[in-house]
């Protein structure tokens, strides 16, 4: 009987998602936001705290590793975001640099919500205060997103928010979902235009467009398998 489990639980298991695959429902990311941020606190606080930042989103990808990156123009708290899928323990890493170049990781996992919806939901116990710090990213709507950031004392179970970020997609409105080509490479919006073989394909971003670059066959082979 434990032979027959064990062969039942091989051929019904999940199968291992890539890191391009398994980051393809944030896809809506890839482009460049306007961000308003407020500190959690009184109304004076919140209005003295108030801040403005631009956020830039784009794949890198080199052979089988894939991920995405943010730069933050202004940003109050961060210059520069990472965020990855570690297929051998199955969970998401988002790495953030601050504006004094520490970098601080948070790791856990993507839910879907309803329509569109995503949040990635990652953790930390700070090194210094030994607070339980966590940093919620969620995707609304293909041109809105919010990022917060809480924390909590270690022997405590509920978590205070300290600041959060509204993010509007630049040069769309807001109502609009936008329609149009496919990306060859992660399957998002495609805008930037590529050739091989005298045919025209599209990518969403420059990330996507060097990969295509690099391997075109590659990506054009999955890009037909798939239609």
């Amino acid at each position: 009987m434990a032979a027959v489990a064990v062969l039942l639980a091989l051929v019904f298991a999940e199968p291992e998602k890539s890191p391009r695959d398994a980051l393809k429902p944030l896809n809506p990311l890839v482009g460049s936001w306007k961000g308003t941020g407020t500190p959690d606190g009184t109304r004076e606080e919140r209005a003295n705290g108030f801040w403005t930042e631009t956020i830039s989103w784009g794949w890198q990808i080199k052979g089988d590793d894939a991920r995405l990156v943010a730069t933050f123009d202004k940003g109050k708290h961060f210059t520069r975001g990472e965020l990855r899928y570690l297929p051998e323990k199955a969970v998401y890493q988002l790495t953030l640099t601050t504006p004094a170049k520490d970098e601080v990781t948070f790791t856990g996992a993507l839910t879907a919500g309803k329509g569109a919806e995503q949040t990635f939901a990652g953790e930390r116990t700070n090194p210094v205060t030994k607070e339980v710090e966590r940093f919620v990213l969620k995707v609304l709507h293909p041109n809105r997103y919010l990022y917060s950031f809480e924390t909590r004392p270690a022997t405590a179970s509920g978590f205070a928010r300290k600041y959060q970020v509204g993010a509007t997609k630049e040069g769309e409105p807001f109502a609009q979902v936008p329609k149009g080509n496919e990306c060859v490479v992660s399957g998002g919006q495609g805008k930037i235009p590529v050739s091989y073989n005298g045919k025209t394909y599209y990518v969403c971003c420059s990330g996507c467009r060097d990969a295509f670059k690099e391997d075109p066959e590659k990506y054009i082979k999955e890009f037909e398998k798939k239609k």
